[in-house]
């Protein structure tokens, strides 16, 4: 028997529009697509960085996007915003960031090594932020971890090192606020300011937020003089006479440390830095000298740093150590904003070529 054909009539015609519509396949939030014009500026910029890392000493290393969890709590920062089960139950995490994992490193294949240790890496991180507001969860990072060095020494061959790589970009309008870690916890403690109390504090510290900061120590009880004292210090921010005309004995030995690590730079590293003693960073391993990139063109830091000398400690090989991380993706930005910046300055005839940064929202 012959199968009946189908006529024309039963045929429904192709919508060609329909088809030739752009097609949305969304991506997870807070990630992005980096198309070849954007990928060849964004390369660009790692390699620039990536030979100031090389000439001054720093080999490159690469670790697993995936670590046990277990490994990466030990570091007490910031929780993964990822995390798997393996094919044994084991529960990964996809890296926070680059320290903790080099950390472990040194630990375990460089555990009889002599230090210094210097060691860069071009890597990506992923941390649990707010979408909505335009945020990363996943970005790329280069850095530097200087192993065995203690401070004052170590913190300034970083910044150093900061610098030449920010120069070497074309970076021009950037400075770098340094601050430290323990000046504020120094202060909590010696007023006897409860843990919990004490991490509500911190956390309007670390969000710039001074209104919240000062209820919560209006809550404290504490004497006039010293919840003045506990607003005004992370206000302090300035020049080289914040930390030449303190007298307070409370944060001595935080402002003696800052003091050290200046006199150490050479005046065009010393011109970019502004001191800023209410500074926090996000991640909870820093016990020293803390520092972030700010730049007009963008308004959130670049990257930032600073010293852990308690963190390889954790993982069986105790060594100070001191960092830095850049975002690539928020130095490409600052770039091609200064770069419209200088096309605004010359005027609309000028050839400045300015490339549209690409930016997640």
């Amino acid at each position: 028997m012959v199968a009946p054909t189908r006529t024309d009539a039963h045929v429904k015609p192709l919508d060609w529009h329909a088809l030739m519509r752009p097609q949305i396949h969304p991506i997870p939030s807070g990630t992005r697509d980096v198309l070849p014009d954007e990928m060849r500026e964004l390369r660009e910029i790692s390699e620039a960085v990536r030979g100031i890392f090389e000439l001054d000493g720093y080999g490159e290393m690469w670790t697993p996007t995936l670590e046990y969890e277990a490994v990466l709590a030990r570091a007490g920062g910031v929780p993964p915003a990822y995390r798997v089960f393996d094919d044994h139950g084991e529960v990964l995490a996809l890296r926070t960031d680059m320290t903790v994992p080099i950390a472990r490193v040194v630990a375990t294949r460089y555990a009889t090594a002599d230090p210094p240790l210097r060691f860069c890496y071009f890597a990506h991180a992923y941390r649990g932020v707010r979408p909505h507001r335009g945020q990363m969860r996943e970005f790329l990072q280069a850095g530097i971890e200087l192993v065995g060095v203690p401070a004052p020494d170590g913190t300034a061959e970083a910044l150093t090192v900061l610098c030449r790589a920010l120069d070497a970009v074309g970076l021009r309008g950037y400075r770098i606020g340094l601050g430290d870690a323990s000046l504020y916890p120094t202060l909590l403690r010696s007023m006897d300011v409860a843990e919990r109390a004490g991490e509500q504090l911190m956390d309007a510290l670390g969000a710039r937020d001074f209104v919240a900061l000062e209820a919560e120590i209006g809550r404290l009880g504490l004497d006039d003089a010293d919840a003045e004292l506990l607003l005004r210090v992370p206000q302090m921010r300035g020049g080289p006479d914040i930390i030449t005309g303190s007298s307070e004995q409370l944060f001595a030995d935080a402002v003696a440390g800052l003091r050290s690590v200046y006199e150490l730079l050479a005046p065009e590293v010393a011109e970019r830095v502004i001191f800023d003693l209410g500074l926090v960073r996000e991640l909870g391993y820093y016990t020293g000298a803390v520092f972030e990139v700010y730049d007009p063109a963008l308004g959130a830091p670049l990257g930032g740093g600073g010293r852990y000398d308690d963190l390889l400690g954790r993982f069986g090989r105790p060594l100070s150590a001191v960092g830095f991380a850049l975002g690539i993706d928020r130095l490409h930005i600052a770039l091609t904003g200064e770069e419209r910046e200088v096309a605004a300055a010359i005027g609309p005839l000028s050839d400045v070529h300015v490339q549209e940064p690409v930016v997640d929202t």
